[in-house]
């Protein structure tokens, strides 16, 4: 193949097995005073070649025919010998009889070039660099393997390509993987993926490896330099994340694909989405009506009634190993061509819009059983009529244990060809996603702005109006916090609200009480007095249920009435400043000394998701959803914990904001201010809190319910 380097773009294919003759162009003028002669030219002499892409013009082949002397110039002319052999060795393989022989003399001559080259040192980014690790590898691309050399160090990955193409060499920083893939490649464990991005669909390299033990080494090379880093997630993870709304669905199936080895790069195992749309006759496409979609508890070919009866009535006739569909849904026939074409975007608007739909989401967890899950094979899947020809199955075939390289090339190119169906990841029925019951009021609901805009007042009666009202109203306001006013009393601490004195002293251990919580006449502390230092501690709203944090990192969640420890995670690098529980108890969201926050699922004890901030927050109060947290510098921050971002900042503190409780916030030697809810919702801050009060003194702590006759 050769490319020319012009405007036009063409490409000139010459057929090795048509090749008359290779062999270094002679210069038969040499006495021709008139000539130039250059070294490192190349002739080829050929009966037939195929012009591509003439003009620029996508077409159709052209064809010539006859016999042709092609020349061509090297850039280097040193190379001339070597590119002349190894022309010549090819086109020997390439009239071999039989395609296991052709393949087996390719492989031998691939082998013998990578033996007798190695990584080049002195493409390293840093003389300080240390070696790990060097091996054969083939970067994967659609429709072409590339040999190469890859090579690990303790800061970064490189490949360095046989033909220095698509550029001399591949260079990865280890600080910048975010993820990383074990792939099957050909039905072999010999594939790794990696991401540089958190959820592009595209990676940014992906290696196919000569033996599993080298991609075994070198992923432990990099999951260790990561381990630190980044959580690797599991299906079940992403599971739980889905079913609770905190990912979409295409970014759940988005994940479930890369877990199940599907990849961009593989055009045999390219990313397999659901067709859900039925409806192409009307005019406008209502995403509210359960006929607008297929029925996602079927394989498309048992869609249509008549086909199925003929392909059960061939399935029951056909000998062992039986399949119900010989052509797959996802090879690389039908994706390549639907990635040359022009980009349908309307089309892909409205499946995306679709695939979000309440129905979709309804029902996704049927076609995830088909595809991904229990009803892939087996038993399960004859009676879901979901059987597909053996070969594209995980496990269908030993390539390893088969001696004749020609039936061993027959079924690699059948299964890289006819497509491959995705790992199995689930081996029971996938739960249904939790669809919520009730709609948030909008902040243009006529109700929600009137009690959103009515004027503070300090009268009780006024705050209970304002409380009894909006109970049932969602914490959609947070973002409009604000300081209404601010003032300082000369008071510097406070032990009763009500009588302004101290009550009592108890004396429950031995170094300083970091966290205390009071509930149903029970006090709870966590203190310093052991090896493993409690930071923290908070009961759920059924007060069974203790979380606690330590200055180690370390999460525990336990049980209150047995007091007995329900599960462990270490989760932060450093103190765990806070934690607590959802108002449902499902969830627990923590964050510490690192700087990141973590939510993990209060049943499975698995961390699900993770978000980091720009310094560390110091306390934070939670409905499930919406985050208000106290920063390090002072700053009241408000998160949306599903997109991960803040969305509004508030000025509240010069230092540390050290707790918070609803309508109070506290910060190191700064004054304590003291803020009015102006909707409440299950306990929740809701909607335009204004300044009360301003205390100074130094408190870290502090419940403060409503006595009598008080306008807080």
């Amino acid at each position: 193949m050769f490319k020319e380097n012009t405007y036009f773009y063409n490409f000139l294919q010459i057929p090795l097995r048509d090749c008359i003759n290779i062999e270094a162009a002679e210069d038969n003028e040499e006495n021709n005073p008139f000539t130039w002669y250059k070294p490192g030219v190349i002739s080829v002499v050929s009966n037939q070649a195929f012009l591509i892409k003439e003009q620029n013009i996508i077409a159709p082949y052209k064809t010539e025919r006859g016999k042709t002397e092609y020349l061509f110039q090297l850039d280097v002319a040193g190379k001339t010998d070597d590119v002349i052999q190894t022309l010549l060795q090819l086109n020997r393989a390439s009239h071999l009889d039989k395609l296991g022989d052709q393949a087996a003399m390719i492989t031998a001559i691939l082998q013998s070039r990578l033996a007798r080259t190695s990584f080049d040192k002195n493409r390293f980014q840093n003389v300080s660099e240390t070696l790990h690790m060097e091996c054969e590898a083939e970067m994967v691309t659609p429709l072409v393997t590339n040999p190469g050399h890859v090579c690990i160090t303790d800061a970064n990955l490189y490949f360095q390509p046989l033909n220095g193409y698509p550029k001399p060499v591949v260079h990865i920083m280890m600080h910048n993987v975010r993820r990383i893939y074990k792939r099957r490649h050909g039905l072999m464990p010999l594939g790794l993926e990696v991401f540089c991005t958190e959820n592009d669909l595209c990676s940014d390299i992906y290696l196919k490896f000569y033996n599993s033990q080298d991609r075994d080494e070198l992923y432990f090379y990099i999951a260790t330099y990561l381990e630190n880093h980044i959580t690797e997630q599991t299906a079940e993870s992403y599971m739980l994340q889905w079913q609770r709304g905190h990912i979409s669905n295409y970014q759940y199936l988005l994940h479930l694909n890369n877990l199940a080895d599907r990849s961009c790069n593989d055009l045999s195992q390219y990313p397999v989405f659901p067709w859900i749309i039925a409806d192409y006759s009307s005019s406008e496409l209502d995403l509210t009506k359960p006929e607008t979609f297929r029925d996602l508890s079927k394989p498309v070919g048992a869609l249509n009634r008549e086909r199925l009866e003929r392909l059960l009535t061939r399935y029951r006739e056909m000998p062992e190993p039986k399949f119900m569909y010989g052509s797959h849904y996802s090879s690389p026939g039908y994706v390549l061509f639907y990635l040359v074409r022009v980009d349908p975007d309307d089309f892909l608007q409205k499946c995306q819009n679709a695939l979000e739909s309440q129905y979709v989401s309804e029902h996704l967890h049927e076609w995830i059983d088909l595809v991904f899950g229990y009803k892939q094979k087996g038993s399960e899947a004859i009676a879901a009529h979901n059987v597909f020809h053996p070969l594209t199955y995980e496990g269908g075939v030993d390539l390893n244990s088969i001696m004749d390289p020609n039936e061993k090339v027959a079924l690699l190119t059948q299964i890289l060809e006819f497509g491959q169906t995705p790992k199995q990841l689930f081996t029971t029925p996938h739960p249904r996603r939790i669809i919520p019951k009730f709609k948030s009021l909008s902040r243009t609901s006529n109700h929600n702005v009137s009690i959103a805009e009515s004027p503070v007042s300090p009268s009780e009666e006024s705050f209970e109006d304002l409380t009894e009202e909006s109970i049932t109203l969602a914490w959609n306001n947070i973002a409009k916090l604000k300081l209404d006013e601010q003032h300082k009393i000369h008071k510097d601490y406070f032990y009763s609200v009500a009588f302004g004195r101290r009550q009592d002293t108890l004396m429950g251990h031995d170094d300083a009480v970091s966290k205390i919580c009071w509930h149903d006449n029970r006090l709870y502390s966590a203190s310093w007095d052991s090896t493993v230092k409690v930071n923290t501690i908070n009961l759920n709203a059924a007060n069974a249920m203790l979380v606690s944090g330590t200055k180690e990192g370390t999460i525990s969640i336990w049980d209150v009435t047995t007091a007995t420890m329900l599960h462990q995670l270490s989760c932060h690098s450093g103190t765990v400043y806070d934690a607590a529980f959802s108002p449902d108890s499902r969830h627990l969201l923590s964050t510490g000394e690192d700087g990141c926050f973590k939510v993990i699922d209060v049943q499975t004890g698995m961390l699900i998701s993770s978000m980091a901030s720009e310094q560390p927050q110091r306390c934070f109060k939670w409905d499930g959803h919406t985050v208000l947290s106290g920063s390090q510098s002072g700053e009241l921050l408000v998160w949306d914990l599903l997109a991960g971002k803040v969305i509004e900042r508030i000025k509240g503190h010069t230092e540390s904001c050290l707790r918070q409780c609803y309508c109070l916030t506290a910060g190191g030697v700064n004054p304590t201010r003291m803020y009015r809810d102006s909707l409440k919702n299950n306990g929740g801050i809701n909607a335009i809190p204004s300044l009360l009060q301003t205390y100074t003194g130094n408190l870290n702590e502090a419940l403060l319910p409503r006595p009598p006759n008080s306008p807080f």
